[in-house]
């Protein structure tokens, strides 16, 4: 018989409310302990679907310093659950380490399958979604340059996460690396009121949001390199 992990990671919605879970639900009420990346952010939700438990700060500014405390308290027998603002704990987020952490002293781990945010905007953006490369978030200045040159050559569709603030520049360096002719969408606000898929070529897509204000979280998805 599998033993109880002590250590869960539970998805949470990246925008509507409804793509909770029941099962995230019940967990995020049966652990010991919540580890969130927002505690404010977080504890919404757990109003929302009337979770009462205790929340422990957990983020990329504190990760390096809780470690010990939180492996101690599952290898003393406790559950926690690790939740980030949106989506899956790990993907752009704060994760990896306490995963690594736990697997190195043999506690167990469970992933519950739920939103992220890359999925629905791979597969809405009508590209090949069969193989892909998920980049996430460039570097903003040291190895951009280096990373985008790599990628580009890669024949697979290639998934990137980027601020409203720096889609253009993005797009702009994109054209540099390929050309202007690839094709691409810009997905944002996923899940939400205000959801919005736009695709083209990357030039299209440059004239599109040239000096426009954009808002929410972009997924930025490119045709590889034929």
């Amino acid at each position: 018989m599998n033993r109880q992990p002590s250590l869960y990671l539970v998805p949470t919605p990246i925008g509507n409310l409804e793509d909770m879970t029941l099962r995230a639900i019940r967990v995020l009420k049966e652990v010991d302990f919540i580890l969130s990346e927002d505690t404010r952010q977080t504890g919404i939700l757990l109003k929302h679907f009337e979770i009462r438990n205790k929340l422990v700060s957990h983020h990329q500014f504190n990760e390096h310093k809780s470690l010990d405390v939180v492996i101690n308290r599952l290898k003393s027998g406790e559950v926690a659950a690790l939740v980030s603002d949106a989506g899956t704990p790990g993907i752009s987020d704060p994760g990896f380490l306490l995963v690594r952490a736990c697997l190195k002293e043999g506690l167990d781990v469970e992933s519950l399958p739920g939103p992220t945010a890359f999925i629905p905007a791979l597969v809405n953006s009508g590209l090949p979604c069969d193989s892909f490369l998920f980049v996430g978030f460039l570097p903003h200045k040291k190895g951009r340059q280096t990373k985008l040159k790599e990628i580009t050559a890669s024949p697979y569709t290639l998934v990137f996460y980027e601020s409203p603030y720096r889609l253009s520049k993005l797009i702009a360096q994109l054209i540099e690396h390929t050309g202007p002719d690839r094709q691409a969408s810009v997905s944002r606000e996923l899940t939400k009121l205000y959801e919005e898929t736009i695709r083209g070529t990357l030039h299209e897509l440059s004239v599109h949001f040239f000096e426009k204000e954009v808002k929410g979280e972009i997924v930025v998805v490119v045709e590889g390199k034929r």
